[in-house]
């Protein structure tokens, strides 16, 4: 059996190879363009075992390794960097550690999620993306008619607000520079739109995200980014490791005994955090638990924190209903005490 570490590139790839049945170790180079890196697995005695870091634009080469036949872990690129003791870093070495954390069964393999969950994933973000185009070029079309003294604000979007801003006066290149902007806005809203319809048709027909979705504030969009981004909801024995997981914990530099807390670590994905962050403050208007606590803590934290914890208490609220598969169920208050049938 053949044993290989990956140092993954864009353009080439550094590879060490172990022979178990000799130990011979060999170094190699492969390209990609010229197709040096497909002919070299395309050779290799099936299966083997390849290890690589996580890295863009990768997605060619695991589907490619899936195709052959070999068998492909990805891990932590934290974790194996930390595991590297060496001040020197060059790619022969970075793929000579890889294949010693795997022989010594040390490699730390990360979930992957599937092709369907990451076409879904592709459909949210593309969303995403052009949400926050439009929010730019909204932007740039305020800055417009403030320049002109219109200060209409949110209302500048109303069918009265758009009429009385086409009809400013302005020189020739501002005009011009409200005329493609708002061709940009319509264009991107018609796109958005049709998103919009086909999140919510993938949502309907997904099980797990119907679920959350019984949790008021919850839509189409956070149940099923929540969805493909939990994966598994089985890898997780606790709540608390879904918040770490997504970066919503605090982020702590301890010793003897001083505890040190900063901000939240920030280290999982950004979209569904930004995500839960929305979704939680709706859930503080339809959810009276929620607004209870959010209210309790805006009297003691800023306004920042307590967003950032009602996005936590959410999160560990989702990964307990696809756990237990109960959905939302209110409060129900006797004597001053609440008690719900999903933890959270």
């Amino acid at each position: 059996m053949k044993i290989v570490g990956c140092d993954f590139h864009p353009s080439f790839q550094q590879i060490a190879i172990l022979d178990t049945t000799t130990g011979e170790i060999e170094q190699r180079r492969l390209g990609h363009s010229d197709g040096g890196a497909e002919l070299f697995y395309g050779e290799l005695k099936r299966p083997a075992l390849i290890g690589m870091e996580a890295v863009g634009n990768s997605l060619w080469f695991e589907q490619l390794m899936g195709r052959l036949g070999h068998e492909l872990w990805i891990g932590d690129a934290a974790q194996i960097r930390a595991s590297y003791v060496r001040r020197q870093k060059t790619d022969r070495r970075d793929a000579g550690h890889i294949l010693r954390l795997l022989v010594e069964q040390r490699f730390p393999r990360i979930w992957i999620p599937s092709s369907e969950q990451r076409d879904v994933r592709q459909l949210l973000l593309h969303r995403h993306k052009l949400i926050q185009m439009r929010t730019r070029v909204k932007t740039e079309l305020q800055h417009l008619a403030l320049n002109q003294g219109m200060q209409k604000k949110r209302h500048l979007w109303s069918v009265r607000g758009r009429a009385d801003f086409n009809n400013l006066s302005l020189a020739r290149w501002a005009g011009q520079r409200r005329e493609d902007l708002v061709a940009v806005l319509s264009l991107v809203q018609s796109q958005v739109e049709k998103l919009d319809r086909a999140v919510e048709e993938v949502a309907a027909a997904d099980h797990q995200a119907q679920l959350l979705m019984t949790q008021p504030g919850v839509g189409p969009i956070t149940a099923l980014a929540f969805v493909v981004t939990i994966g598994d909801v089985g890898r997780f024995k606790r709540g608390k490791q879904v918040a770490s997981y997504l970066g919503l914990i605090p982020a702590e530099r301890s010793s003897g005994d001083k505890r040190r807390l900063g901000s939240i670590s920030k280290q999982g994905n950004m979209f569904l955090r930004t995500m839960l962050v929305e979704a939680a403050q709706s859930a503080c208007r339809y959810d009276e638990q929620f607004r209870r606590e959010y209210q309790h803590r805006c009297h003691q934290k800023p306004k920042g924190v307590a967003k950032v914890a009602a996005a936590r208490k959410l999160a560990v609220r989702l990964y307990w209903m696809l756990r237990t598969q109960t959905p939302y169920r209110p409060a129900v208050h006797n004597g001053g005490s609440s008690s719900h049938s999903v933890a959270s």
